[in-house]
């Protein structure tokens, strides 16, 4: 058995995955809510109205961050979504196994890049 190469993960392996996956699934949700949350506050006064010529500036620079939060924000429902996916691989069976290769992605990697479909050695060969 020990020259046999495992072409899957046990299911206490897998619970092991899925747990690491759902925590950081829950906090890029949190950090999700909390960004549409921010881009989510129109008109939103503040302080910027007790100032009149530094305005316009502060309007660029609001414009910009809100921009760099949007974007931050796409990244991290992107990021979310291949942690759902991972997930949804675990339950049918295909998690942990490099899509280029066929052979099982080392623990090491998916305790790092849960969400990841490729070995290090797949990942490598792309460049």
């Amino acid at each position: 058995m020990a020259t046999e190469e495992k072409n899957r993960y046990s299911a206490d392996e897998l619970k092991e995955f899925e747990a690491i996956i759902q925590s950081k699934l829950a906090e890029t949700n949190a950090e999700l809510k909390y960004l549409r949350e921010a881009l989510s506050k129109k008109n939103d006064p503040g302080t910027d109205d007790t100032s009149g010529n530094s305005k316009v500036m502060e309007d660029g620079a609001d414009t910009q961050e809100k921009e760099s939060m949007n974007q931050l924000a796409v990244r991290q429902q992107k990021f979310a979504k291949s942690l759902e996916n991972a997930l949804m691989r675990i339950k049918n069976g295909t998690y942990g196994v490099c899509i280029d290769s066929g052979k099982l992605i080392s623990k090491e990697r998916l305790r790092l890049v849960p969400h990841t479909q490729h070995s290090i050695e797949a990942k490598l060969k792309q460049r």
